[in-house]
């Protein structure tokens, strides 16, 4: 199977969150079970080329893409994704993409992806490297289910047989723009009315665009797949995802366990595994030296990695900060946001030097490190399409403490509530209700296990036995292919 992946973010290139965790994973598990896989992501003036070699690639060469009636000159490099042999293509266009972010919110955000998802599709017919399927990643690429079927339907001798599958990431994302882009974009004026297949609220709707076209849909967690289809949680989107219910699949994300690995991991100055965690307890006792933490025998360490805004939960973090601040625990906090959130963890770490540590910014060293020393991890997101760092937390032995929402209810199985049931399969502490009580008695609960060692250990074993690998995952997507392809060419 021949497989295209379009995405606006592919790791260690160009990243901003999952997405990029994503793409530079998949396809490398999809490689090895015997797919052939391309990947093409804009080449961003961010893509630190002293790490990375990219070279020229003579077979396309230079390509006029037309967007808002300019015509723009468009180049492709080449690389690879790091430990594979998968090929990666970088859509060259200096006017859209030498910018400080990959993100920009730039009047002309539109513009810059409809010219890659053109560029996207003309690179593959220049290659005449003819798909089975072209995997759309988010709004950013939800064009390209459209023009497949509409602007470049004329090429249908090599298009024709292509499917289209169209992830949800985050379904908060859309990529909403004014009515003229319809113009910029080359899309037929009568397309575009109240509830049309590109119109939401008055705008055009990129992601909608690629969920009406694309041949299947799916999104990051089976529990997410089901929040979205209801108006709390599908953003407007929920009665076209309830449209095409037959073609929308939830695929939990996979994690990479050659980077994210106890037994192996270069970031952590001590390795261990589930038969011997002597070296967390030296992890841990190195991450406090490092923070100036004082070390408490007996104390646990909650770990926070973390976007600090609302939809992560830290509104209700800052709501019961008093109650949280009143347990016995250590805390290091990781992550940078909201600027109000921002100052409420640097003000704890002077309100309570001996108990909070806080760092605002990006660190991926760091993360490995609290990731691996840490006791505890808390996620109490307000909604989480997939979450990674609650995985990687079960397979560093750090117990993780989640809103059981999206990924999290699929990823996490509370010790409570499995005791309950008879079973010692517990592998975490998580809570359904979005308030302040919830939240604080769930800390508390885990704190109560922590002192019973027998239980801690079993919650421990549990969660580092699962197994989540991007294996397990790319078998669902090659089923899921499967379905686009036969949507495309027999339905």
């Amino acid at each position: 199977m021949k497989i295209a992946f379009a995405s606006s973010e592919v790791y260690p290139f160009a990243k901003t969150g999952g997405l990029g965790d994503v793409i530079g994973a998949l396809p490398k598990a999809l490689q090895e079970m015997g797919c052939h896989v391309k990947v093409f992501v804009p080449k961003y003036a961010i893509i630190d080329h002293s790490k990375f070699v990219l070279t020229y690639d003579w077979s396309i060469g230079e390509m006029p893409i037309r967007v808002a009636g300019r015509v723009h000159n468009v180049n492709v490099y080449m690389s690879t994704l790091p430990e594979s042999n998968v090929e990666v293509y970088f859509i060259d266009c200096p006017f859209f993409f030498n910018r400080s972010n990959i993100y920009t919110g730039d009047h002309d955000e539109d513009e810059r992806f409809i010219l890659y998802s053109k560029a996207v599709i003309e690179s593959l017919q220049r290659l005449q490297w003819q798909p089975d399927i072209i995997h759309c990643n988010d709004w950013q690429t939800g064009l390209i289910p459209f023009y497949i079927k509409e602007n470049y339907n004329w090429d249908y001798k090599f298009l024709g047989n292509t499917a289209t599958v169209m992830s949800i990431h985050n379904v908060a994302y859309q990529g909403r723009f004014p009515k003229e882009t319809v113009v910029k974009a080359e899309i037929r004026p009568e397309l575009f009315y109240p509830n049309s297949p590109i119109e939401v609220w008055g705008a055009v709707c990129f992601l909608k665009i690629g969920l009406m076209y694309a041949d299947v849909i799916n999104t990051v967690s089976k529990t997410y797949a089901e929040e979205i289809t209801t108006s709390d949680k599908g953003m407007g989107l929920q009665d076209i995802l309830r449209y095409r219910i037959n073609d929308f699949y939830g695929i939990l994300n996979g994690v990479d366990y050659s980077v994210w690995n106890p037994q192996s991991d270069k970031y952590i100055p001590s390795h261990f595994s589930a038969e011997n965690l002597t070296g967390k307890a030296q992890v841990k006792e190195y991450l406090l030296n490092r923070l100036h933490l004082p070390i408490k025998p007996g104390v646990p360490l909650i770990g926070i990695i973390s976007r600090l805004v609302d939809q992560k939960g830290f509104d209700l973090v800052a709501d019961s900060i008093n109650e949280l601040m009143q347990f016995n625990a250590q805390w290091i906090i990781l992550g940078s946001g909201d600027e109000r959130l921002e100052n409420l963890f640097r003000g704890l770490s002077y309100a309570f030097p001996d108990s909070v540590s806080t760092y605002i910014g990006f660190n991926n060293e760091l993360s490995h490190v609290i990731e691996a020393g840490a006791d505890m991890f808390l996620m109490p997101s307000q909604f989480e399409p997939c979450g990674l760092n609650q995985i990687y937390s079960l397979k560093y032995g750090t117990v993780p403490i989640v809103r059981k929402t999206g990924g999290l209810a699929d990823t996490v199985l509370d010790w409570h509530e499995m005791a309950h049931l008879g079973k010692d399969t517990g592998t975490g502490i998580s809570f359904m209700d979005y308030n302040t009580h919830a939240l604080v008695s769930s800390v508390g609960r885990a704190l109560e296990l922590f002192q019973n060692k027998e239980i801690w250990s079993q919650i421990i074993q549990n969660g580092m036995k699962q197994d989540f690998s991007w294996s397990v995952s790319a078998k669902e997507y090659i089923e899921l292919y499967k379905k686009a392809i036969y949507n495309r060419r027999v339905l």
